[in-house]
């Protein structure tokens, strides 16, 4: 699906005020010239205008284009399923990444995605568990965020 530059732009705005505002309500912090919500304000600064552009982009164009455009993919069962699972599996992230934590979950998504994209089978399990450790440790030891260990709590490192 394609949506027109103006669509997106107004959406992209949306997105750039809304975080301006929450930043807004970050405390400043004693001492220091840059707060916490000096770099997402800038960022959001810079998407809003992008988003302006993209909207007076998607206005000039607006004759020669439609709002939007269903693309091809929408009729391919295929992709179509692809695009359910991948909804799928975040949604089961979301409610049961706590109960049955971040290694089992992300274990079971990339196995199921790999199945959805015919990777072959004897790989699957192998480089699904891989990749969670990977992740897990990268974001556990070298990012220091703390993934739900879950049923694995007894063996956490």
């Amino acid at each position: 699906m394609k949506l027109n530059d103006t669509i997106m732009g107004v959406a992209l705005l949306a997105l750039a005020l809304a975080i301006l505002q929450t930043v807004q309500q970050y405390p400043v912090i004693p001492g220091q010239n840059i707060g916490p919500g000096a770099f997402p304000g800038l960022l959001a600064t810079l998407l809003a205008v992008c988003a302006v552009l993209l909207i007076i982009k998607g206005l000039k164009a607006k004759q020669h284009q439609a709002w939007i455009e269903v693309g091809g993919w929408v009729k391919s069962w295929f992709h179509l399923r692809n695009f359910v699972i991948t909804i799928g599996c975040l949604l089961f992230y979301i409610y049961f990444s706590d109960r049955l934590g971040f290694l089992i979950c992300a274990t079971a998504i990339v196995s199921l995605m790999f199945w959805a994209l015919e990777v072959r089978a004897k790989l699957i399990l192998p480089i699904a568990a891989t990749v969670a450790l990977i992740i897990h440790t990268i974001f556990y030891k070298g990012l220091r965020v703390p993934l739900p260990w879950g049923l694995l709590t007894p063996f956490q490192w």
